[in-house]
């Protein structure tokens, strides 16, 4: 790994820490209060994710000496485990509204 993909890392893990806090919200992107903003937000970072993946491994495919393989691993696993924690964000989300639909009022 890089010394600028560690220094990348820390600062994700730092904002991560300061939005557990409740000190911040995502990127102080104001829209991002509500729980639809954080969703949209988190939807943007998961497309984001797998944009990098897909280009980095296309330039890695094409032979570029800027982009090591571990690179193209890390980001595909980051871009698979960002997805994954979408689909299950998605599936507790559709669990909750049968829930509720299923409630007699």
């Amino acid at each position: 790994m890089t010394s600028q993909a560690l220094v990348d890392a820390l600062q994700q893990l730092s904002s991560l820490a300061e939005q557990a806090q409740g000190c911040t919200s995502v990127r102080g992107n104001p829209a991002a209060t509500s729980f639809a903003g954080e969703l949209q937000v988190s939807l943007e970072r998961i497309n984001q994710l797998q944009q990098t993946s897909s280009t980095r491994a296309n330039a890695f495919q094409a032979g570029s000496s800027e982009v090591s393989l571990s690179d193209v691993m890390a980001d595909s696993q980051k871009a698979s485990v960002a997805f994954q924690m979408g689909v299950q964000v998605r599936n507790r989300l559709l669990t909750a509204y049968k829930d509720v639909m299923g409630m007699q009022v």
